[in-house]
């Protein structure tokens, strides 16, 4: 009795070992391989990463929302979100800066609880208007909107914009990513802030 007991767990467990081990190759990529953390450093990559545009745009985001300045005003912030001037001398990678103004517009969006007011670029708003609304396309071939501003149409008081620059060496490079708030009827820059780090190349 005691071999067939014996025998009977030999074969159980081989059984075990065999699904254990089909199951092993047929099963599919984790979905951390698949969608890896956008806040981590891949090994794999090199210069800016998602880490560097998620931890810019929080921290501009932050320090903006907690501005003196806007917190005191009486009056709701209009702003214009403008682009990153490409001021980089190493090319070695297609960087689409705009990503940190893009989801930085986003973070002053979702955070802002109605103390900015986020006004469309305005060839944008052109484009837009004469695309979609009914009568308002170019009549005397001026170009969108024949120069005069839309009925009702609100102008920006601020604009957000900035530049990057990089001193690249020979393993590393590093970068610098300026952010300002410029008053577009005074010419003030009323606020700046920068990013920096180092990366490998």
């Amino acid at each position: 009795m005691t071999r067939i007991y014996q025998s009977l767990i030999d074969g159980a467990l081989f059984i075990g070992l065999g699904l254990a081990a089909g199951c092993s190759e047929d099963k599919p990529e984790s979905y951390s391989e698949q969608r890896p953390s956008d806040s981590s450093l891949s090994p794999d990559d090199r210069g800016l990463q998602s880490k560097d545009v998620l931890a810019a745009s929080d921290q501009m985001a932050s320090d903006l929302l907690t501005s003196p300045q806007l917190n005191q005003s009486r009056t709701q912030w209009t702003i214009v979100v403008s682009t990153l001037d490409d001021n980089t001398i190493d090319k070695s990678f297609a960087v689409n800066y705009d990503i940190f103004m893009e989801r930085l517009k986003t973070l002053l969006s979702e955070k802002g609880q109605g103390r900015v007011a986020l006004i469309d670029n305005k060839s944008t708003f052109h484009n837009l208007r004469d695309k979609e609304l009914e009568g308002s396309g170019d009549q005397f071939g001026q170009g969108p909107g024949g120069g005069q501003p839309a009925p009702q149409a609100i102008n920006p008081d601020y604009a957000l914009h900035g530049a990057v620059s990089d001193m690249p060496n020979r393993g590393t490079n590093f970068y610098l990513i300026n952010f300002d708030l410029t008053n577009l009827q005074t010419r003030q820059i009323v606020w700046s802030r920068h990013y920096e780090v180092k990366v490998s190349r």
